[in-house]
């Protein structure tokens, strides 16, 4: 055995791996102290740094380490430059020990030039094979993910994890990728501001279940930036794998992220004595590399231990050499020049490298016939949700797999004995208060609190309400805070939040939401038109234009009647008083108008033909207002009226807005703001709601609103939801609601940024919509079966379908005109009458008549028909003042007919067939001084033969007023009595 022998230890380090040469050299320094392994032998140590990324470089320094002399290679090196020193090293024969350094502390992966390692290699791979497809696999599949999305940085090569997603392909798994940048928030930030909501959203639901392939630093720095811009929740679960986890990064870690933590790292078994822990067989390691409270040995690497192991596994290769007198002078070989031959003695020290096995910091280290360490174990450690320290769940290894059991903490259905502390804000019919009573706690009722009473009754949690202390939903402050409802969330003050309240992205934001409940929709609350008193309703039917026609119609008709009638006179019943005037004719015409029939018989052809056309002319005029009629009373034509968004938004006449900061405030302000926007219809809208500012338009509160469409004059906007029900449960229904048909969002329940409840929750609301139990609590507060009509914008209902006073007031207007013009003419004539009466005639009025009249009134009772025994009717005529004083017996037998009231005479002519004498008496009084000459016979011609307008004979009118003295003619003694009817009174 050679004496003072110097053992040359050469390595090739990364130039990041400062820490190993300082671990290196350490340990060279402990075995120069041992005197059990080396006795009088030393170890010197040459280490060179090279760029991992050079392979070139690597090689150089390794020639000229070798031309030094060598007995073994030690790298601590990347895969990149590990190819070329094995190449290098089974060329020279010269024993590699390769330590797989990860760049920058990322997750190893297997070196594709290294991945097949061969017995007669002379590399031997002092970290154990990579296996973490195998760990995270049978992770996941113990957690039965079946969707889930894996982030890796920058550094790391993603080719280490091919197997893994071959074997979840296999599974039917889905999983996504996503590499993670450098810059992380701007990362973040451009992902906000290139996805929309509904992207946004669906990436918020994968980041439940993630799997991290990254540094420890990496990831910390991840996880911040997400907890921080609310991409996470609290039920999110995400697994963190790397071999090179160390204590302190678990417990930053857990600090630094919500939910559920999985880490999966590599460990190393320890002594249970706790003196037995820095002593290996017969090795002392140093305490600061070995005492897991040291600060030294709590920041070692993965790295820094296998460099331990490795010197001192050399140690004992070399002890046992010298042992077994096999020792072989270090070779001192040149790379470059050509010819030059292997170490003889590169097998043997292989051989005995391999055959050797240490017991240091990394537990065992020792190789297989390929050259591999075998020795690896995982530890998993985990946190449930709400913990803050991380715990062990179980552990893996290459020959026993998982060892332990991995359950994921999921709510169940059985909530019981928790109490959620509900934040609310009253909104009709969401949520209102139900009772009040003094020194009780207020009872509420409300859609939204039906929805919540079925989930409690299902999954048996009870619940505290109370109402946001500012009485809003919540909107961001410019100071970045929430109010409201959901600063209540956000401040941890609540734990649900329940009210007609709607998921936008900004409230989304900071809180969660369960899935839709409910559609929402934007609405415009709207006051119906009232219907104006029209005392001319019956006249609407047709235009004025059309009735000023009827009406001169009428007058034309009646004229041309009146002509026709003139030129050819129709013959006439013997005794028949009508006339064919122009007073009569416009009469009949206007009676066979309104079909109430005429007095004038018209017997001539000319005219029947003109009535008859008049008549079809009046029945289609008649029938078409009839019907015309019954459709204006029944349909209220509303001009103008406002049906729907856009019709609102078009029109400046009638003012509306909405809440202020209010979610619907906020929608129409981002879309009439946006200039990308094509629906101008948001923009006009914007306008007029921002009008001074948004103070003239807006409302503090929703009843506020309500309460100006009601009494005022002004359009609200809200959901369209609340609208409904206010106009349901309107006692006039006298409002009316447009609504938006597109639902863009809905109602959800919030909860606190992460709650483990919104899963179930989320859950239960499906199968309540999904059952149809969903659509009878909807059915509770907005009725199929109003009685008010939600979409007319005229003041009727849907019962009761019959006519008011106001369609008949025109009609009633009308008679009530008639009844008053009557009255007025009778007045006016009664007082010409009294007026006319009370004139006192003079005497020579009673002494002369005017026989133009006489004639006019007695020649309708001549005729020229011989016959003595011509009948005339009886008629009454004012002729004069007379009297038949001077024949008290003959006025007893005739009947007498007109009675002159005011002049107290009375005139009779009666013409007896016995005699054919016309006998006229008069008064003496009203006779006196006339000088009635002899009466000619009534039968004899003269010059008064002219056809009456009666179909009688009337004589020529005189043209000159004379008196006629007044004859007394005795009374002849004639049986009047005997046949009453031969006479004809007037």
């Amino acid at each position: 055995r050679p004496q003072n022998t110097v053992f040359c230890c050469r390595a090739i380090f990364d130039e990041s791996a400062k820490k190993d040469d300082e671990v290196f050299r350490m340990a060279v320094a402990d075995l120069n102290l041992n005197n059990e392994i080396l006795e009088t032998e030393k170890i010197t140590v040459s280490v060179e740094f090279v760029d991992g990324n050079n392979p070139f470089q690597a090689v150089q320094e390794a020639c000229e380490l070798m031309n030094r002399g060598i007995l073994a290679l030690v790298s601590s090196i990347g895969c990149m430059s590990a190819g070329s020193l094995q190449s290098l090293a089974d060329a020279m024969h010269i024993p590699h020990l390769f330590i797989q350094r990860a760049p920058a502390g990322t997750p190893r992966s297997s070196c594709p030039s290294t991945s097949h390692p061969q017995p007669d290699d002379y590399t031997l791979f002092v970290r154990p094979p990579v296996y973490l497809n195998d760990v995270i696999f049978q992770v996941v599949m113990e957690y039965t993910w079946q969707k889930f999305i894996i982030f890796y940085d920058t550094d790391y090569d993603i080719r280490g994890i091919e197997n893994f997603l071959d074997q979840t392909s296999q599974q039917g798994m889905d999983v996504s990728l996503q590499k993670v940048e450098s810059n992380i928030n701007m990362m973040i930030t451009g992902m906000f501001r290139t996805m929309r909501v509904e992207e946004l959203h669906r990436y918020r639901d994968t980041l439940r279940r993630a799997v991290l392939f990254m540094s420890p630093a990496t990831a910390k720095a991840f996880i911040t930036e997400v907890v921080e811009t609310n991409l996470v929740a609290f039920d999110c679960h995400w697994i963190i794998i790397n071999e090179e986890i160390s204590d302190m990064d678990v417990q930053e870690l857990v600090m630094k992220s919500i939910g559920r933590l999985t880490l999966v790292r590599q460990t190393f078994p320890l002594s249970q004595n706790s003196s037995q822990r820095c002593v290996r067989s017969n090795h002392r390691i140093n305490t600061s590399l070995c005492d897991p409270k040291d600060p030294k040995a709590q920041m070692l690497e993965i790295t820094n231990r296998y460099i331990y192991d490795t010197v001192l596994l050399l140690a004992n290769t070399f002890h046992r050499k010298l042992e077994d007198r096999k020792w072989h002078s270090m070779a001192s070989l040149s790379c470059i020049r050509k010819g030059s031959k292997p170490w003889q003695g590169g097998k043997s020290m292989l051989d005995t490298v391999k055959k050797g096995g240490v017991s240091g910091l990394t537990s065992l280290l020792e190789f297989n016939d390929n050259g591999t360490n075998p020795n690896i174990y995982f530890e998993i450690l985990g946190t449930n949700y709400g913990e803050d320290r991380g715990r062990g769940l179980g552990t893996w290894d290459p020959i026993h797999g998982l060892n332990g059991t991995l359950t994921d903490r999921k709510l169940e259905n059985n909530m019981r004995g928790v109490v959620l502390r509900v934040v609310t804000v009253l909104e009709e019919p969401f949520v209102m208060v139900s009772e009040n009573v003094l020194g009780k706690p207020k009872k509420y009722q409300g859609f939204s609190i039906d929805v919540l009473d079925a989930l409690a009754n299902y999954l048996g949690f009870k619940y505290e309400i109370y109402v946001a202390p500012d009485h809003k939903y919540g909107s961001q402050q410019a100071d970045g805070t929430w109010n409201g409802l959901i600063g209540e969330l956000v401040f941890k003050r609540a734990d649900v939040g329940l009210s007609a309240l709607t998921i936008t992205p900004d409230r989304e934001s900071v809180v969660d939401f369960t899935t839709r409940y409910m559609d929402y929709s934007v609405g415009v609350l709207l006051r119906k038109a009232e219907r104006t008193v029209d005392m001319f309703a019956c006249l609407a039917p047709f235009d004025l234009s059309l009735w000023a026609c009827i009406a001169g119609t009428v007058l034309l008709v009646g004229t041309l009647v009146y002509l026709l009638n003139w030129l050819n006179p129709p013959r006439l019943p013997m005794g028949s008083v009508s006339s064919t005037t122009l007073y009569n004719s416009m009469w009949f015409v206007y009676g066979s108008f309104v079909q109430q029939g005429g007095e004038v018989p018209y017997t001539t052809l000319a005219t029947r033909m003109m009535m008859g056309v008049w008549w079809l002319f009046a029945l289609i005029v008649i029938s078409s207002y009839t019907a015309n009629l019954a459709a204006f009373l029944t349909i209220s034509r509303i001009e103008n009226s406002i049906q729907s968004l856009q019709d609102l938004a078009k029109q400046t006449d009638l003012p509306y807005g909405t809440v202020l900061d209010s979610a619907v405030y906020d929608q129409v302000r981002s879309k009439g703001m946006n200039p990308f926007e094509r629906d101008p219809m948001y923009s006009q809208m914007w306008r007029m709601i921002n009008r001074t500012g948004g103070a003239e338009n807006n409302v503090e509160e929703s009843k506020e609103g309500i309460r100006k469409v009601k009494y005022g004059r002004f359009a609200f906007v809200w959901d369209a939801a609340v609208l409904e029900y206010v106009a349901i449960n309107d006692e006039d229904c006298s409002l009316y609601t447009v609504s938006n048909s597109v639902a863009d969002r809905g109602y959800g329940i919030a909860m606190q940024h992460g709650s483990p409840y919104r899963d179930i929750f989320s859950q239960r609301i499906l199968e309540l919509q999904q059952n149809g139990d969903m659509d009878i609590l909807k059915l509770k507060w907005w009725p199929r079966d109003s009685p008010c009509d939600l979409y007319s914008p005229v003041g009727t209902r849907k019962s009761g379908s019959a006519l008011d006073i106001h369609s008949f007031a025109g009609v009633f207007f009308v008679l009530a005109a008639g009844v008053v013009l009557s009255c007025l003419i009778a007045t006016v004539e009664t007082w010409w009458t009294r007026r006319k009466g009370s004139r006192v005639p003079s005497k020579e009025d009673d002494k002369e008549i005017d026989l133009e009249h006489l004639h006019h009134r007695v020649n309708s009772l001549c005729t020229e028909d011989e016959s003595p025994h011509k009948q005339f009717s009886t008629s009454s005529i004012d002729l004069t003042p007379l009297d038949m004083d001077s024949l008290p017996a003959a006025r007893q037998a005739l009947e007498q007919i007109s009675d002159f009231r005011n002049t107290h005479i009375t005139t009779t002519t009666f013409i007896p067939e016995q005699i054919q004498t016309l006998s006229r008496s008069l008064s003496a009084k009203a006779a006196a001084g006339f000088a009635f000459g002899t009466v000619q016979d009534h039968r004899t011609g003269g010059p008064f033969r002219q056809r009456a307008p009666n179909g009688g004979f009337f004589r020529s009118p005189i043209k000159t007023m004379s008196s006629i003295p007044y004859q007394p003619t005795p009374a002849p003694n004639f049986s009047y009595g005997n046949d009453p009817d031969r006479g004809t009174s007037i």
